[in-house]
């Protein structure tokens, strides 16, 4: 299994669909579209922001269950990001210290089921780092009304902080192999940028023996 990782806006979506593509396997996507909760966290996050991380963290661990099925799956976002997201939310005050402890105890009871299936961790984890005006562009085009930030809506503090944690985010993890791709280097649109980035993959999966039978 594959795992892409990574902020808001850097582009995992598209990443994924395109590795899953080309080494014919599933996509497994972070639920966006049809998520009743993110909208109304937007808009008030104090109110549902543990709601909203409970929501994706059941979601993701039935993703990651799905996904073992068959070698080299590809999931948008890892389990080992949530947390993250919780302890961002927590700093904020719009996740209390008890719903933190609480998520923090529920996430460790996931990751000890986990450990029962028939791979432990990920094969490869692709972090994707992008400069914090590039993310933004990014979220801009992509048009999510409740993903604007504003003046008054506190997104862009928001955006800045989760920008720099993930940086020692993925310098700490350690669960899997991993590799790191700058996104603002390629546009994978264009297929020479593609040919490019989807070698570099190649390249880590061939050293790591995945996809070999």
């Amino acid at each position: 299994m594959i795992i892409l990782a990574g902020m808001i806006g850097v582009g995992k979506t598209t990443y994924t669909s395109r590795i899953a593509e080309s080494l014919g396997t599933q996509a497994f996507f972070e639920p966006v579209d049809n998520n009743p909760i993110l909208d109304k966290y937007y808009k008030d996050p104090e109110e549902y922001g543990f709601a909203l991380q409970i929501y994706f963290l059941n979601k993701r661990f039935k993703s990651i269950k799905s996904a073992y099925h068959q070698d080299n799956n590809v999931l948008d976002r890892s389990i080992y990001e949530d947390a993250l997201f919780t302890y961002i939310n927590t700093l904020q005050g719009s996740i209390s210290q008890q719903e933190y402890q609480i998520y923090l105890e529920l996430l460790d009871n996931m990751m000890e089921e986990i450990k029962g299936l028939p791979k432990k961790a990920p094969d490869l984890l692709i972090y994707l780092d992008g400069s914090f005006d590039h993310i933004l562009n990014n979220i801009k085009k992509r048009g999510r009304s409740f993903e604007q930030p504003t003046k008054d809506n506190g997104l862009m503090d928001y955006y800045q902080l989760l920008h720099r944690n993930y940086k020692d985010w993925y310098e700490n993890y350690h669960y899997s192999p991993k590799m790191r791709i700058q996104t603002d280097d390629f546009d994978i649109n264009k297929p020479k940028d593609w040919e490019a980035v989807y070698r570099m993959i190649q390249q880590e999966m061939s050293i790591l023996g995945i996809g070999e039978n």
